[in-house]
């Protein structure tokens, strides 16, 4: 070897092939949780599939315990769409709420969009929510309807809902709380830390930013079959919202203990001066049951309140799962059984 070729610096090593570089992450993730959808969720990623968002799309399809064919339909699916599908499939149905925590975990966008399986939100208006969110360098978009297609008692419970999460979160005035929502990927890293077994999407979102906006889209008749939601559901939704996001119940609990505390007081003073001034001694049937009703109707709702909290911590403690994964497929990969959270 000749001294000049020695003293030559080491050739670069050749850039890897296209097949080895890690993939880039999309522009935007669509997230849905799947729960009697063997009907509509196909059509749902056909839709989809036609949409051409700025830097991309894949969709995230979760299985919560589905009892019908969802599962095999979107087993499917990630062989045959023509857009990149993540489907996700949990050992029992955790509700709504839980199966999006699991599809936030599983999500990969700059941005993410959650949607239902039922049709009822038009696919075409995810460019819409989507281009609203990066434009406007928003953290979370939410969406209203001028009309909203599901049945009354329904939209009496959302709008009640509503109110509600006005008092016990902190989010701005009269906005109104979708599950057909855009975050941003720092609002889904910081949401999908929460590991409790009761979250609530909304709660953890107000919890991260202020940054937020709504638009209006259009909301369509349900496509096929009847909602998932029940009153059953909608009870336990609530009371997701109420305790795990705010102590107002039980600040609401010691005002109505004060209250009937102040009450029980000048009852007690109005028999004695009674009892003091009067000759014939008052039969007080009817002004003694009427406090003791009063006191322990109260006393029991306070214990209700707090036998609540102490359960849910209790669960929580204990380690109760939010979601448990038994699989995960990607379209162009091997399936992936996990038993994890």
């Amino acid at each position: 070897m000749t001294k000049d070729t020695a003293s030559m610096p080491p050739a670069p090593l050749a850039a890897l092939p296209d097949a080895a570089a890690p993939a880039a992450s999309p522009g935007l993730s669509i997230v849905v949780p799947v729960y009697r959808g063997a009907a509509t969720v196909g059509l749902l990623v056909e839709a989809l599939s036609r949409l051409r968002p700025e830097g991309g799309l894949e969709v995230v399809l979760v299985n919560d315990g589905s009892p019908d064919n969802s599962g095999a339909i979107c087993r499917s699916l990630v062989r045959t769409a023509a857009v990149p599908i993540v489907y996700v499939e949990h050992a029992r149905n955790y509700g709504e709420h839980n199966a999006v925590m699991t599809g936030l975990r599983h999500a990969s966008g700059s941005y993410v969009i959650t949607m239902d399986d039922d049709l009822q939100n038009p696919p075409e208006e995810v460019l819409k929510l989507y281009d609203h969110a990066r434009l406007g360098n928003w953290d979370v978009v939410y969406t209203r309807y001028a009309v909203k297609k599901h049945a009354a008692w329904r939209n009496l419970g959302s709008s009640f809902a509503n109110q509600v999460a006005d008092w016990l979160l902190d989010k701005p005035r009269g906005l109104y709380l979708s599950s057909f929502r855009c975050m941003s990927a720092l609002v889904v890293r910081s949401v999908a830390r929460y590991g409790g077994p009761y979250p609530y999407v909304d709660g953890l979102i107000m919890e991260v930013t202020q940054r937020i906006d709504s638009i209006e889209v259009h909301h369509l008749p349900r496509a096929e079959g009847r909602s998932n939601y029940t009153l059953k559901r909608l009870v336990r939704l609530w009371l997701n919202l109420a305790t795990s996001f705010s102590l107002a119940p039980l600040r609401l609990a010691i005002f109505a203990g004060m209250a009937m505390a102040a009450l029980g007081a000048f009852g007690a003073a109005a028999t004695i001066f009674e009892a003091l001034t009067t000759r014939a001694t008052p039969s007080g049937w009817a002004s003694t049951m009427t406090v003791i009703l009063l006191v322990s109707g109260v006393q029991s709702m306070m214990l209700g309140v707090m036998g609540e909290y102490v359960g849910r911590t209790f669960l929580s403690a204990n380690g109760k799962p939010q979601g448990t994964v038994r699989l995960v497929e990607r379209s162009g990969g091997a399936s992936m059984r996990q038993d994890a959270a």
